[in-house]
């Protein structure tokens, strides 16, 4: 019998957001949160920088997200990482900056 192949985090977050683009015609990119725990959070970013889906929280290869997630609805103080993955064609350097901004608070993604 053979193995399973593990998936990396990466893959399974790939997935999420292709998942998550397919199902948002409208969406520029998919804002991705990573908490502490190992739980993410995900929502399309239309090219206004509004939601242009649901959020998802989610952990790679679990039933469900942490306990700790369930308590806080991942909580922002938790977060290790935060960033925008751009649908192609990406937007301009500017819109992109105006999007993280206010998606993210900040002007600049947040370094790995």
């Amino acid at each position: 019998m053979a193995k399973k192949a593990q998936r990396s985090p990466e893959q399974g977050e790939q997935a999420m957001i292709a998942g998550i683009l397919e199902g948002s015609p409208e969406a520029v990119g998919v804002a991705v949160i990573r908490l502490n725990c190992g739980c993410r959070k995900m929502a399309a970013v239309n090219l206004a920088g509004e939601p242009a889906s649901k959020i998802i929280m989610y952990r790679d290869q679990a039933e469900s997200i942490c306990a700790q997630c369930k308590q806080d609805n991942g909580d922002y103080m938790r977060v290790t990482e935060q960033f925008i993955s751009w649908n192609t064609p990406e937007p301009d350097e500017k819109t992109k900056r105006t999007i993280n901004t206010k998606v993210l608070g900040a002007a600049e993604e947040l370094p790995n």
